[in-house]
């Protein structure tokens, strides 16, 4: 096809597809791709293009999606850290990006000539490997339209056609780009919407929510083993360190904790100051205790390592203490009409708290109830000893707890 004969069914042929994918829930490395494959297709030479666009997510700052035909193999999407500091700020003030943000330049052009002297060190690689020219976009969204740090959508595309793109192709690619880019906003709403259900209120209630499970008071009941833990001394510890080390022991600590239950299964459902309230829910109560016990031991080797780097850097250390339980619970939307928690209710959520506070009496990092020891399997149920027969504060009856088994655990952290 004629790359100067581009006409307007060709232009909308682009945007019906690219919207047809963003309604069909493509993601944005897919969106990308079929503005250079099917714009290819209909006279657009591009050899190579990238989107930028940033997110709203606890550690990333964004997400840039490439593609290139060129047959050399890289990954589609890449996640990028914060610009804001350090070297990652000075590569992102030295972009060509940067300067259009900062100068309001919608579009800039280059022909990448070989006696040119390219401003930017990316249009001289570019022009190393053979590309002619090159098209930088920037798409705000205004005020009203921004989430977070998604205020607008960065890309370019370059082609390695010794006479450039065709003015038609340009033409095209100013038509195209705004589709393009409400598109990608589409998708990117949607990866920080899951995002943002998981980081916070956890896996599978993210799963629950956004199948659309938010009628209030809408709850089932399950049987699941239940994790509570929380810090030993941490009221000691807030009273005697300096202010500015409390968050870091929480993130430290209860990162480790969470890290440690998604590893083996379970699902984080709430923090509470230092405590941390996790359920499992397998498909047996057994596969579920036993689960748990490999989410304790998981937690067991990160806490070491955390202990080692804090002492050696001056810096508080603790342990954590873990309540285990099985029981029935109700698991779904509790509370009002404008503000609703996914979690789990009932006496077994009161008991495991209960059972954890049990480890300071006890002296043992975690304490489980007879319920939660009379479902594992019998290996592992070996594993754990009688501490005694306890009333439970707030709790009807008394129960006999269990803990692991000290000379086993020894021999096994001696084991090679």
């Amino acid at each position: 096809m004629n790359p100067d004969m581009m006409t307007i069914a060709d232009v909308k042929d682009i945007k019906d597809q690219i919207l047809a994918a963003a309604l069909a829930g493509a993601d944005e490395g897919t969106l990308l791709r079929l503005l250079c494959e099917v714009g290819g297709a209909r006279g657009l030479p591009i050899g190579r293009a990238i989107l930028v666009a940033d997110t709203l997510h606890p550690i990333y700052e964004g997400r840039a999606f490439r593609w290139r035909n060129d047959g050399i193999e890289e990954e589609c999407e890449v996640a990028y850290g914060r610009t804001d500091e350090g070297e990652a700020a000075e590569n992102w003030q030295r972009s060509i990006f940067y300067r259009m943000l900062q100068t309001g330049e919608a579009r800039i052009r280059r022909r990448l000539a070989a006696e040119d002297d390219a401003e930017f060190e990316h249009l001289r690689e570019l022009r190393a490997e053979g590309y002619t020219d090159y098209l930088a976009f920037m798409q705000p969204f205004g005020a009203g339209g921004a989430i977070g740090d998604l205020d607008c959508v960065f890309g370019y595309v370059a082609t390695r056609e010794p006479a450039g793109f065709p003015e038609a192709g340009i033409a095209a690619l100013d038509a195209v780009i705004p589709t393009l880019t409400l598109a990608i906003k589409t998708a990117s709403l949607a990866r920080i919407a899951e995002t943002l259900v998981e980081v916070y209120l956890g896996r599978d209630a993210r799963e629950r929510v956004l199948k659309g499970r938010i009628e209030r008071g809408k709850a089932e009941t399950i049987e699941t083993v239940l994790w509570f833990s929380d810090l030993h001394g941490f009221t000691t510890i807030t009273d005697t360190a300096a202010p500015e080390e409390i968050i870091p022991l929480l993130n430290d600590y209860s990162g480790a904790v969470i890290d440690a239950v998604h590893a083996a299964g379970g699902n984080v459902l709430k923090l509470i100051g230092d405590g941390v309230l996790a359920i499992f829910n397998f498909e047996t109560a057994g596969e579920a205790a036993a689960a748990a016990l490999g989410a304790e031991a998981e937690l067991r080797r990160r806490e070491a390592e955390i202990d080692a780097r804090r002492r050696a850097e001056g810096r508080p250390a603790t342990s954590v203490y873990i309540g285990l339980h099985l029981g029935e619970v109700f698991y779904g939307n509790i509370g009002s009409q404008d503000r609703l928690d996914f979690t789990v209710v009932g006496p077994c959520v009161n008991e495991v708290a209960r059972i954890a506070s049990m480890c300071r009496s006890v002296d043992r990092l975690v304490v489980a109830s007879a319920a939660f020891c009379e479902a594992l399997p019998p290996a592992e149920r070996r594993r754990l000893v009688s501490v005694g027969r306890f009333a439970l504060r707030g709790v009807g009856r008394a129960q006999e707890l269990f803990t692991l088994d000290p000379e086993l655990a020894e021999r096994e952290r001696r084991r090679p």
